[in-house]
């Protein structure tokens, strides 16, 4: 976990566009970072955090994937190559998710097989976007102010849709209006997209359903409802 973590901070880190926590040592059992003291965001902050993430999407990726697996919380994320995102999505995040709750009891047949159902239907609910570097787990918890400059902790990075990286950002409760301002005036995103977040957030959902237990069931069930 603590290296894949590493080389999505430096991959983040190294295009220039955003800050990354610094690495000062990784290995298989250690993370060694410094230390950021932090403060409360102001309105300039959100700005320039928007500005920032919609640069770091701007940027062209070699497809969908990344250099290696990565980790979404304590579970595995699979990052296999694939020029085709909506097979990635579908694949490597809501049926990856999907099986590993249906294998535990999580999920019954019904409710797997309305997730495969979707999973089959991405093209007809998702428009074809390019791939990005995304953060991959972009929350309140994994940013901090510092400096009145963000600082990226914590990723699930990956090469993924844009729109996963704001559906994520909106699921606990969003970021101020002023940030999603700043990202689209820069990062004009495709017609009717906050319909789609709680599509991509299905994946973060599943993985909480099988990282922290039923608690999460309805709101799964939930979801598939609405699409299915």
């Amino acid at each position: 976990m603590f290296p894949a973590e590493a080389a999505g901070l430096r991959a983040l880190a190294e295009t220039g566009t955003v800050s990354a926590a610094h690495v000062l040592w990784a290995s298989s059992d250690t993370l060694v970072q410094p230390y950021y003291p932090t403060q409360a965001p102001t309105p300039a902050y959100w700005a320039r955090f928007g500005r920032q993430l919609a640069a770091l999407h701007l940027r062209p990726a070699p497809g969908f994937g990344f250099e290696q697996d990565t980790y979404c919380g304590a579970s595995p994320q699979p990052n296999p190559r694939y020029r085709d995102g909506h097979r990635f999505f579908a694949e490597q995040r809501l049926l990856f998710q999907g099986r590993r709750a249906h294998d535990r009891g999580l999920l019954n047949s019904r409710e797997m097989s309305s997730l495969e159902k979707l999973a089959a239907d991405l093209e007809n609910r998702i428009p074809t976007q390019p791939p990005s570097l995304i953060h991959g787990d972009l929350w309140a918890g994994n940013h901090l102010c510092y400096r009145d400059r963000p600082v990226l902790i914590d990723p699930a990075a990956h090469w993924g849709w844009a729109e996963v990286e704001l559906a994520m950002t909106r699921l606990f409760g969003g970021f101020p209006q002023r940030f999603y301002d700043a990202y689209i005036e820069l990062n004009p995103l495709q017609p009717a997209w906050q319909e789609r977040l709680a599509l991509y957030n299905l994946y973060h959902l599943l993985n909480h359903l099988n990282l922290f237990g039923g608690s999460y069931h309805a709101q799964v069930t939930a979801v598939l409802q609405h699409y299915c």
